[in-house]
């Protein structure tokens, strides 16, 4: 069998879309018919190599998508033929199978245990959490990694409640993700930091109670206006620059919390005041928002079916696969929410 798939075969150049054959299934792993893959900075990273070398090239790319099980490997248990799924990179239960294998004209294609920026795919049986048929697929993309990690920030590291208060660097996929599971939790005031005109408005729209532009704003000094004076109780860093990170972790207050779930390059460094963390501030990493996506698929699809946490409101334009390369470009210039490429 045949798929069409965006393969990275050198860093710094274009995605190429060709045609590549599929292997029999091993097992523990499942042949999906992609419907939608969501368009993610992580891919945008490996593209431009702010990771260092790649050493895996030429492979495929995607990690956040959505189709239908056509096909099962010997052992799976998890879903079965005509299956909707989200696919994540995250890992859940079942069999987790980390490489797949791809042949083209050209030559051997390597793929990780998921990838979603083509047609079909061979996928780790972890990687999939089956959904309810009358859920739309093109929603039901955001839930395999910009809902996972900015929600779950807030759901499951921060455990927010009601009245406090939040700021949020960046308002792409993670942010605006964090902005609906924020809102659905009752964070006041809930402060979203982002350049971008029209991903304020979007933040707006979506609960934010205010959103400052860090061009025009002395942000420290606002945000502790807006918070008593005395500083936030959380942050979430989703932009990816160092000098954000830096400001995550000094708006918070004593006791407060900051996780930095942007992306940097190799090499890059922040600094902060260690007495900070004396003064009871606490900064954390997250690793897509602690979530296990079979407790917490579930959760946002019932936020999404009673309304309480409108995920779907963060699809942006569709891409068909050809266009792969514009959508990864307009990640960081037009993108307002998830940009989609369309698989079928």
């Amino acid at each position: 069998m045949n798929a069409r798939a965006a393969i990275l075969r050198a860093q710094n150049t274009p995605l190429v879309v060709e045609d590549i054959s599929l292997p029999p299934l091993a097992p523990g792993q499942v042949l999906v018919q992609l419907a939608y893959s969501g368009v993610c900075h992580t891919q945008l990273s490996e593209v431009r190599g702010r990771k260092g070398p790649d050493r895996y090239l030429p492979h495929t790319l995607g990690h956040e998508g959505s189709g239908i099980v056509l096909a099962i490997g010997a052992d799976v248990r998890k879903v079965t033929i005509g299956d909707h799924v989200v696919v994540t990179w995250l890992k859940g239960s079942g069999a987790d199978i980390p490489s797949a294998h791809y042949d083209c004209a050209q030559g051997h294609i390597n793929s990780g245990a998921v990838a979603t920026f083509q047609s079909h795919a061979l996928i780790s049986e972890n990687r999939l959490v089956p959904i309810p048929r009358d859920v739309p697929l093109a929603a039901a993309a955001l839930l395999g990694c910009a809902v996972p990690t900015g929600a779950g920030i807030i759901l499951n590291t921060f455990a927010l409640k009601p009245q406090q208060s939040l700021v949020i660097f960046g308002a792409g996929g993670v942010g605006l993700a964090a902005v609906i599971a924020a809102k659905a939790s009752g964070a006041a005031p809930l402060i979203v930091v982002e350049p971008h005109a029209a991903r304020r408005e979007k933040a707006l729209a979506l609960g934010a109670t205010h959103a400052l532009d860090p061009h025009s704003s002395d942000i420290p000094t606002c945000v502790q206006a807006l918070c008593g004076g005395a500083g936030a109780d959380f942050a979430l860093e989703s932009a990816g620059l160092t000098a954000t990170m830096e400001a995550a972790f000094q708006v918070i207050r004593p006791g407060g919390t900051a996780v930095l779930a942007g992306n940097v390059g190799a090499g890059e460094r922040i600094s902060i005041d260690p007495f900070d963390l004396i003064r009871g501030k606490r900064l954390l990493g997250s690793w897509g928002g602690d979530s296990q996506p079979d407790r917490d698929i579930p959760r946002y699809l019932a936020g999404m079916a009673d309304g309480s946490m409108p995920f779907e409101q963060l699809l942006d334009r569709e891409y068909p696969l050809e266009a792969i390369n514009e959508a990864l470009a307009n990640l960081t210039t037009t993108t307002v929410g998830r940009g989609m490429l369309t698989l079928s």
